[in-house]
C-alpha cells in the first residue's frame, strides 16, 4: 500500500470522526486515479474490520445517466455496507452522526448463493437472489459541500452512510423488476417518483456490473449479502426532524427519520 493511498485514507477517516468534511481528494491531486481510490477505500474499510465491524453488503452508486453526466463518467461505483450502518424500518438516525445526508429509494438484493465475475448478467443474479426488499439508503459525503468528482466519492466508500431495508421479502419470480414503481415522501409530501428501469434499465443488471466489477480486487459478491441496487430517482437532501417514507408496488414501504 503506497503513502498516498494510506494519507487520503486517514484523511477521509479523520473527516468521519470529526464530523467535518474535507477538501476533496482530487483538488489537492489532480492525478488521483479511479483505481486508486478504490483502494483507499478498502484501507479504510480494512482498517473498520479490525475495529470489529463487519461486511454484510455493497451498494452501488451513480446507476442512472443524469448522474454518470452530472460526474462525467460512463459507469456507476460501488461501496461496502457494514454492520454499523444497518437502520431498523422505521427507526431514527441522530443527525449528529452525519454531516450532509441525502436520502434515496432503492431496491435491494439478499442473495442465496456467492456472485463471483467477470462475465456474468443479469440472468446470473437472478438465479443468485433470495429475495428482494424496498430500501432507503441515507447516502453521507466527508467531502465538504458534496464537491465530489468520482475518484472522490469512490475513495469515500461510495458516499455511503446508513440503509434501511423494509417491507416485505418477495422472489424476483413474481415480480418485473423493469416496471416495479416508487413513490418517495418527505414529511408526507410527494418529492420523487422512480421505476426499477432507472437503474441502468434493470437493477439486475446493476449488481451484474458489480459481481464483474468487483473481479478485478479479487472480491465476490457472498451469499446472505444485501446488495443496494441504485437509486430509482435524485437523491433528497435530509434534515432534523424529516421523515422519509418510500412506498413500492408489490414489495412494500420503507421509512427513516432524522
Amino acid at each position: 500500500m503506497t503513502d498516498k493511498i494510506k494519507q487520503y485514507a486517514e484523511k477521509l477517516a479523520e473527516a468521519e470522526n470529526t464530523r467535518i468534511g474535507t477538501v476533496p481528494l482530487t483538488s489537492v491531486d489532480s492525478t488521483l486515479t479511479v483505481k486508486e481510490a478504490y483502494y483507499i477505500q478498502l484501507e479504510n474499510i480494512q482498517r473498520k474490520i479490525e475495529q470489529g465491524q463487519i461486511i454484510v453488503g455493497k451498494k452501488i452508486g451513480l446507476t442512472s445517466l443524469a448522474m454518470q453526466n452530472l460526474l462525467g463518467v460512463d459507469e456507476p461505483d460501488y461501496g461496502h455496507l457494514l454492520d454499523s450502518m444497518v437502520v431498523e424500518n422505521g427507526g431514527q438516525i441522530n443527525i449528529e452522526q452525519v454531516l450532509q445526508p441525502k436520502v434515496e429509494a432503492e431496491i435491494a438484493f439478499i442473495l442465496k448463493k456467492e456472485l463471483r465475475g467477470p462475465n456474468l448478467t443479469a440472468l446470473d443474479v437472478i438465479q443468485a437472489t433470495d429475495y428482494i426488499v424496498p430500501a432507503l439508503e441515507i447516502v453521507d459525503s466527508r467531502i465538504k459541500d458534496w464537491k465530489i468528482k468520482l475518484a472522490d466519492t469512490v475513495a469515500d466508500n461510495a458516499s455511503s452512510g446508513f440503509y434501511v431495508l423494509g417491507g416485505k421479502p418477495t422472489k424476483i419470480a413474481d415480480i418485473d423488476l423493469e416496471l416495479i414503481g416508487m413513490v418517495l415522501t418527505k414529511n408526507g409530501e410527494l418529492v420523487n417518483t422512480g421505476v426499477g428501469a432507472a437503474a441502468l434499465g434493470n437493477p439486475a443488471k446493476c449488481v451484474a456490473w458489480l459481481a464483474n466489477k468487483l473481479a478485478e480486487f479479487d472480491i465476490s459478491l457472498k451469499a446472505g449479502e444485501v446488495i443496494l441496487s441504485g437509486a430509482l430517482s435524485a437523491a433528497e437532501a435530509a434534515q432534523k426532524g424529516d421523515t422519509f417514507t418510500a412506498r413500492f408496488a408489490h414489495i412494500g414501504q420503507v421509512s427513516v427519520r432524522f
